[in-house]
């Protein structure tokens, strides 16, 4: 038997075993050391198998139709991949609290400072794990059109059913379910899209553009490029903080982002090589269209079990993200909440017009704030060397060690704002386009907006956000 605090922070008592196939009981509570287990390659194979996902296709197709030549694309590609370092880089602090990333980022932003935060880290998951499960329902409603049964919205809805039934069954066994599971869906996944690559790359279009790519070109794909890696930057401790405290932080680094990067430049040359060729205004038919007749049923699996593999991990850390946010459930309880508005918000995105379209604007513009958090989050991390104060962070009343001012750290607040200001005036999205944009030549600089709160933070932050001697 083994005590540890609740989500909201009073005493509790479990045998939290993590088992395959077994419900998880810990939540955002503490790992104890006699309960870690697993290695680095445990982050490789989880940021492998849950990047193996069409999203990435989707988006080097786009960073073609910004204007890009195949060579401009894939490199844009190759450097959007190498984003992931920051990825495996930010799993650390798990290792060593061996909680969730957003009870972690309490140090930097306060307890109270962080709930804005954290809600906003709900609803882009949700959104992600909407999208993902819109995309994979689709296909293997096309994989039921293909053996015949089409028309009306009964199979548009089996397939949902189906979609959903899959991620939420892994998600809600919990963490060592979902490290399974993307470890062995990522090796029949990646068969699969080493043959779509070596199938879609030989006919690619690798001549120059007619007009070279201005600066919006550039910046925007980038942007498309590396949204999808920003938006991990709350998550990766809820996959590390199992790991024993003795594993080595730089193999943790190498090993997530080497796991992000294969997938997402692979499937993103893919998507590259595809949109120098056909149009990709449909991502799914446009490929598809591209495969010999052989290969197109497993293409459609390829696109759904990649679909479900990222929204798995998505789903996983909203119910982590709820009990910070203060449900007082236990993850299990609390992951069918998260569920629950997946499955409204992909009928909604499927049956009701330009739904699915509102929400990746939406999502787009959401950059804007998790570039800063992101940069605030790292910045606070360099400077404590991973070490906190693990008992204090989940302290949520006056008192603890990050409480700071009535809850809210004046260094991060400041360092968030400034972050969010500059990305919010040079940010070019659907919703809203900021009085920079024009003035820059049209370039998108919201990325950078993490920069500036890094930057900011360190300044204000430097002797204050120092390691804490001992992980208690």
């Amino acid at each position: 038997m083994v005590a540890h605090e609740t989500a909201t922070g009073a005493a509790a008592v479990t045998t939290g075993r993590d088992e395959v196939f077994q419900v998880e009981e810990h939540g955002i509570d503490r790992i104890p050391d006699a309960e870690r287990h697993g290695g680095a390659k445990d982050v490789f194979w989880l940021w492998f198998g849950s990047n193996l996902t069409f999203t990435y296709v989707i988006n080097g197709a786009l960073a073609v139709a910004f204007g890009l030549s195949f060579w401009q694309a894939a490199a844009v590609v190759v450097l959007g991949g190498l984003s992931f370092l920051a990825i495996g880089a930010a799993g650390l602090s798990g290792v060593r609290t061996g909680t969730a990333t957003l009870v972690i980022s309490r140090a930097a932003f306060g307890v109270r400072g962080n709930w804005p935060a954290g809600l906003l880290n709900w609803i882009v998951s949700i959104g992600y794990t909407v999208v993902n499960t819109v995309v994979g329902t689709l296909a293997l409603e096309a994989f039921f059109a293909d053996l015949g049964w089409h028309g009306g919205h009964a199979p548009r809805a089996a397939a949902l059913a189906v979609t959903l039934a899959l991620t939420f069954a892994v998600a809600l066994w919990g963490h060592a379910t979902v490290q399974f599971a993307e470890r062995w869906m990522a090796y029949v996944l990646a068969v699969g899209f080493a043959v779509l690559l070596a199938l879609v790359l030989p006919g690619a279009d690798t001549s120059a553009p007619a007009a070279a790519p201005g600066a919006s070109g550039w910046s925007l794909a980038f942007v498309v490029v590396l949204a999808g890696p920003f938006s991990y930057l709350p998550m990766p401790a809820d996959y590390t903080r199992y790991l024993p405290r003795t594993t080595s932080l730089k193999a943790v680094t190498v090993s997530g982002a080497l796991g992000g990067f294969l997938s997402s430049v692979a499937l993103g040359v893919a998507g590259v090589a595809a949109a120098t060729q056909v149009d990709m205004t449909d991502a799914v038919a446009g490929t598809e269209s591209l495969l010999p007749g052989w290969f197109q049923p497993l293409f459609l699996a390829l696109v759904l079990g990649g679909s479900v593999t990222n929204s798995i991990i998505t789903l996983y850390s909203s119910s982590l993200n709820l009990q910070v946010l203060g449900i007082p459930w236990s993850r299990a309880r609390a992951i069918v909440i998260s569920a629950a508005v997946t499955a409204l918000g992909s009928l909604g995105a499927l049956f009701l017009t330009d739904f699915t379209t509102s929400l990746l604007s939406f999502l787009s513009l959401l950059i804007i704030v998790f570039a800063p958090w992101g940069g605030v989050f790292l910045a606070d991390m360099v400077l404590r060397r991973c070490r906190y104060d693990s008992g204090a962070l989940h302290r949520t009343g006056p008192g603890g060690g990050y409480w700071y001012r009535a809850g809210w750290h004046p260094a991060g607040m400041t360092a968030l704002l400034a972050g969010l200001l500059f990305s919010g005036l040079t940010c070019d999205s659907a919703l809203w386009t900021g009085p920079l944009v024009a003035p820059l030549g049209g370039a998108d600089l919201t990325l950078l907006g993490s920069v500036v709160s890094a930057l900011v933070y360190v300044l204000l932050a430097r002797g204050r956000a120092i390691p804490h001697p001992a992980d208690s």
